[in-house]
């Protein structure tokens, strides 16, 4: 468990290397293995720890490397049906089960996880779901939670397709024209690491202040 951990980490901060190994060795291919990540990271509330922010700035750094080994245009529509993809068989799955998914303890999702987006989506409403295309774990539990609660198809199709556009196109375009600079070349991991931290911030945040004013109740 602990070797998986590991690969599982270096894979996350050095993912532009594993992307250029995968374009190596799969050719083509390395755009369906990119769909599947996203489509699963969104898709599936069980996989809310795969790369999603990382793996699309990666994506379009390689793209950007000479000799193309990956096509910006085609990377960019395909990451979007991935994305769109997983929202929407998020959305259903999470239609299907209906409110009785707060009623048991479901061994595959995480009541944790599920409590803080529902709360979450009481704060912010429908926007949540472009919201939550820039904050990891959030972003798999939104469309699930948007089906659970039944959120008007329409409304979520509209939200889910503006959050889409602005998460793929700018986290593509962000590695396409700035990953080649020779200073984040230099500190790939720590960019990658840092894109991660911002990306949860919100999550801190929003944590301190509900322990800052459960700390104030408890008084």
């Amino acid at each position: 468990m602990l070797d998986l951990l590991k690969e599982f980490i270096d894979i996350v901060l050095h993912i532009d290397i594993h992307i250029q190994q995968w374009v190596t060795d799969y050719k083509t291919w390395t755009y369906l293995i990119l769909f599947i990540i996203v489509f699963m990271e969104t898709g599936f509330v069980v996989t809310p720890f795969l790369p999603g922010d990382s793996l699309l700035f990666a994506a379009g750094t390689v793209a950007a490397m000479p000799g193309e080994p990956l096509s910006l245009f085609p990377l960019i529509l395909l990451l979007l049906c991935a994305a769109f993809g997983g929202d929407n068989t998020n959305y259903f799955v999470g239609r299907g089960l209906g409110q009785k998914v707060y009623e048991k303890n479901y061994r595959f999702i995480k009541r944790e996880y599920l409590d803080k987006t529902h709360a979450f989506y009481e704060k912010h409403g429908g926007k949540t779901i472009i919201i939550a295309r820039f904050m990891p774990i959030i972003r798999t539990f939104a469309p699930f939670v948007a089906g659970v609660g039944t959120m008007r198809y329409f409304w979520f199709l509209t939200f889910s397709i503006v959050g889409n556009i602005l998460w793929v196109f700018s986290f593509i375009l962000a590695g396409y024209f700035f990953g080649s600079i020779p200073f984040i070349k230099q500190n790939f991991s720590l960019v990658i690491i840092t894109i991660i931290l911002v990306s949860i911030l919100p999550m801190v945040i929003a944590f301190i202040k509900s322990w800052v004013e459960n700390r104030k109740q408890s008084r």
